[in-house]
């Protein structure tokens, strides 16, 4: 059986795996599949699952909150800024899911610190401006 390589890739590093005969993924356009010899492809997946397996094994999956994929010659590229990899798909769906919801109050903590500081700013500079002795 045809295989190729798969090469992992998020924000903490990666991993190379060997002997994949398959992946299957989803797009705007909806589920696709990758075989050995499949013509050079660019996708970006959709947030979720994505899934691959080595010759007859069972599937192992990926969860991410998105991906890139590149597929050519007999390597698959899955670039992400953070995934989730095991043969429970439940499992790792609920770990991606907290990771975005971690990812999600922190945004928004974030968000809350930056209109605090601009409210300072703006209260410190109307009194500056408004301070007896200078002209406004």
């Amino acid at each position: 059986m045809n295989s190729f390589s798969l090469h992992l890739l998020d924000s903490s590093g990666g991993e190379h795996i060997d002997g994949v005969t398959s992946f299957v993924g989803e797009d705007e356009t909806g589920s696709f599949g990758l075989l050995a010899g499949h013509a050079h492809t660019l996708a970006v997946l959709r947030p979720g699952l994505a899934r691959f397996r080595r010759g007859a094994d069972d599937w192992s999956y990926l969860a991410s909150p998105g991906a890139l994929i590149h597929f050519r010659g007999d390597t698959l590229t899955y670039s992400t800024r953070r995934y989730f990899r095991g043969d429970d798909d439940a499992a790792i769906m609920q770990r991606l899911q907290q990771q975005m919801q971690a990812e999600s109050e922190l945004h928004l903590a974030i968000e809350h610190l930056r209109g605090m500081e601009r409210d300072m700013l703006k209260r410190l500079w109307d009194m500056q401006r408004h301070k007896p002795g200078i002209a406004s």
